[in-house]
């Protein structure tokens, strides 16, 4: 009895380029629509145009930072740290507390990150900036 031998098939290296294509295109695919890690930064809630918030005089907070790269307290110059400790002993007593920040346009703003840190640190809800 006599075995039959089949006939394997040359494999051309032309037709082969196809599979490699759709390798890289499932590739690029995988890649495009995987999600990524992004830092999403301040998070900002936006009220509505039409709604409006009224806020107690006590419950505000106003620090500016001026052109010259000062914070200003009360119309007195003061530093990060004190800023802080009368930001978290306000808190103590008003727990709905507004922080406004007012902003000089030529002030650094390494100083404007550097108040949004401590407004973050502190754990601040109501937070507000305003340009002068």
């Amino acid at each position: 009895m006599k075995i039959k031998r089949r006939k394997t098939k040359n494999i051309n290296i032309a037709d082969s380029g196809a599979l490699s294509d759709i390798a890289f295109l499932l590739i690029i695919f995988f890649i495009v629509i995987a999600v990524f890690s992004i830092n999403k930064g301040f998070m900002l809630g936006l009220p509505k145009k039409s709604s409006s918030k009224i806020v107690h005089v006590d419950d505000i907070i106003k620090v500016t930072l001026t052109d010259e790269n000062n914070l200003l307290y009360n119309e007195k110059i003061t530093s990060l740290d004190e800023i802080e400790e009368i930001v978290s002993n306000k808190l103590k007593d008003h727990p709905n507390m507004t922080f406004l920040l007012k902003i000089h346009p030529d002030t650094n703003y390494q100083n404007v990150v550097n108040v949004l840190n401590i407004v973050q640190k502190l754990n601040i809800e109501n937070f507000s900036f305003s340009m002068l």
